[in-house]
């Protein structure tokens, strides 16, 4: 693990904002860094609020959006909400289809399942809404690159809507309305909404024609910031107004689907990593073991006794998903033992049986042991399939692109993606990515990086600036919880190894005369030895509250020490 501590700010700079906010010099240093560096910038980053929000007229094609589903209403038409079936997919097909439900019933939802049609739009769900007589199709969180299946559907006579936030190819599908940021010709002033996003920002253009305001809109936040989190787009901007009200609706107001599965964990107040490791796994798990659809079913549901069942079904999925990525997770590991390729560049590894609805989960497990992008593939119809993850600062997606001339299908982001490929050039696209990540990627990100954001003291730390530092939330990328660096600490002599095989640590520690603190290092149990005989050590952690017997007291969460 390197450790490498940010730039600090220029002291002048620090000083001025200090002085303008009226806070000290570290919570300066924090917002210059986040790039928040007047009085205005600071308002906005504390103080989200609704109207922070872009006009979504300003997104490229909303208007012909807006007209199509209109149009679709006055003459009766039937209306698709198709959607992919990740946490982004499912919730942004809740929202659109449940908003357009309030006050027009002719409106289905359709997810393509997982195995038999794998990601994005399908010629089979095309088939579907010509047989069913839909004339309208609109597409959350996949569809940019469509364009065989938009030119197919309209030959049925089907109209398709995109909205999608994943990068375009060179051509555009021939569609009614795109939607999304990331389009070359989208002045649209903020790229990095997820799916569930772009789908708000559609309700929202929707809802303003027919004279309702944001704060109407406040119900659906809780299915936006879900996705916000499990699609882990930057918390910057509007997401970070977005996850910030949503969050909120999911503390004091869910819907009933997500109550179900709140009510099943005991947890008081959610924060956004809460969200990311509890409800969008159980959401996730739907698509992964049966189908999409559950999932979808879940978030719509307004009665608290069919959600229970379906949360309690989902809560069985989850169980049989965890089983299952341990599983597969040992096989691949063996695998790249056997083949004798644990010096490689990069991990990728293949079994027919391996079930699809996990190997992206895999691929993040294996990154873990092995640093480096890594790509877990396993059979899919007539095809191979594999979802590739990637390491901090190396573009997977870039890679893959030069692999292009090997694969049927690609897309998705800098650090995540999925893939197809015909079985003959599994050996072959092994070798070449291999070969490209090789020659471009900088060795030092194949060790995994602990970027410290201050080097304090240890007396710096009190109550008054845990309290700021709980407003920086919600936190995630572009916003990431402030880790911090103290040297020469001492442990106090209260050292031990605690939990199942004393794998955590627990110290309580000093800085020379400084008030003692404690710390948690979940999972540095092998590190006790270092700390226990008197020796003083250097450690970067982040502020946490601890609470115990209804007493609430600072603790260091210890990331590493040495």
């Amino acid at each position: 693990m390197r450790w490498t501590i940010k730039p600090k700010s220029n002291p002048n700079e620090i000083d001025r904002l200090s002085k303008e906010l009226n806070v000290d010099a570290l919570i300066a240093h924090l917002l210059l860094q986040r790039g928040i560096s007047t009085y205005e910038e600071a308002k906005k980053f504390f103080r989200p609020e609704l109207s922070h929000l872009h006009d979504p007229f300003l997104m490229k094609d909303m208007d012909k959006a807006a007209e199509r589903i209109e149009s679709a209403i006055t003459n009766n038409e039937n209306i698709l909400v198709y959607g992919d079936y990740d946490v982004d997919g499912t919730t942004a097909v809740a929202l659109l289809s449940s908003f357009l439900q309030e006050n027009y019933p002719n409106v289905a939802t359709y997810i393509p399942d997982r195995y038999s049609e794998g990601y994005g739009v399908s010629l089979k769900g095309i088939d579907f809404a010509s047989d069913n007589d839909f004339s309208l199709i609109i597409a959350l969180d996949c569809g940019v690159k469509a364009i065989e299946q938009v030119a197919y559907a309209k030959e049925k006579g089907i109209d398709f809507i995109v909205c999608d936030h994943h990068r375009p190819g060179d051509t555009l599908p021939e569609a009614v309305a795109i939607l999304d940021p990331k389009r070359n010709d989208c002045e649209y002033p903020y790229k990095e909404l997820c799916g569930c996003g772009v789908g708000f920002k559609l309700i929202q253009a929707l809802a303003s024609r027919n004279g309702a305001t944001i704060e109407d809109l406040i119900p659906y936040l809780d299915l936006v910031a879900t996705a916000i989190g499990a699609d882990i787009v930057p918390i910057t901007g509007e997401n970070r107004v977005l996850a910030y009200y949503g969050l909120q609706v999911i503390n004091t107001n869910p819907r009933i689907g997500f109550k179900a599965i709140i009510d099943q964990i005991k947890k008081k107040e959610l924060t956004i990593t809460d969200v990311v490791f509890i409800i969008a796994p159980r959401i996730n798990a739907a698509g992964r073991m049966k189908h999409g659809q559950h999932a979808v079913n879940l978030l719509k549901e307004t009665d608290l006794g069919a959600a229970q069942k379906f949360a309690s079904e989902i809560e069985q999925f989850n169980a049989d998903r965890k089983n299952l990525d341990k599983e597969i997770t040992e096989e691949a590991l063996k695998q790249i033992q056997e083949n004798d390729e644990e010096e490689r560049f990069t991990s990728v590894v293949y079994s027919e049986t391996w079930h699809k609805g996990v190997i992206g989960i895999v691929a993040s497990r294996l990154t873990e042991t092995y640093y480096r992008p890594t790509l877990v593939f396993t059979k899919s119809g007539e095809k191979l399939a594999a979802s590739a993850r990637s390491v901090k600062g190396f573009d997977v997606y870039n890679a893959l692109e030069k692999c292009s001339d090997c694969l049927e299908q690609f897309g998705g982001h800098k650090y995540a993606a999925g893939l197809t490929l015909l079985e003959e050039q599994y050996e072959n696209f092994k070798q070449q990515f291999e070969k490209v990540v090789a020659e471009s990627i900088d060795p030092k990100l194949l060790e995994p990086e602990l970027a410290i954001d201050a080097k304090i003291d240890l007396n710096q730390i009190n109550p008054k600036l845990m309290r700021i530092l709980k407003q920086f939330a919600p936190f995630g990328p572009g916003n990431m919880t402030p880790v911090f660096m103290v040297e020469k600490l001492n442990d106090t002599g209260y050292g031990k190894g605690v939990g199942e095989g004393e794998k955590h640590l627990k110290l309580s520690v000093v800085q020379s005369r400084s008030m003692a603190i404690g710390a948690i290092g979940f999972n540095l149990g092998q590190k006790l030895d270092r700390v226990k005989e008197k020796n003083s050590f250097d450690a970067v952690f982040s502020l946490d509250e601890n609470e115990w017997n209804g007493q609430v007291s600072l603790q260091l969460k210890l990331r590493d020490i040495r």
